[in-house]
């Protein structure tokens, strides 16, 4: 189990949380509902979807990286 204090629980906890507001952004009531906000504490989420969506080709080999370091290392 990965600790939350660990430099690998802060990336597993981010690449979670930018596919997560990826996948909500593709969801049209949770869309205009969360991600509706572009500035201040609720920004956080529009920005973290667009950055999952922006890069998503980044992010999903990071996921692939860090399930297998975790897999295999850990």
């Amino acid at each position: 189990m990965t600790n939350a204090y660990s430099l690998d629980g802060i990336v597993v906890f981010g690449i979670l949380f930018i596919c997560t507001c990826a996948y909500l952004k593709k969801v049209p009531r949770l869309n205009s509902w969360l991600l509706s906000e572009k500035k201040g504490v609720w920004g956080v989420f529009y920005k973290a979807a667009v950055i999952g969506t922006r890069l998503h080709h980044a992010v999903a080999i990071t996921c692939l990286t860090m399930a297998l370091y975790l897999v295999s290392l850990k």
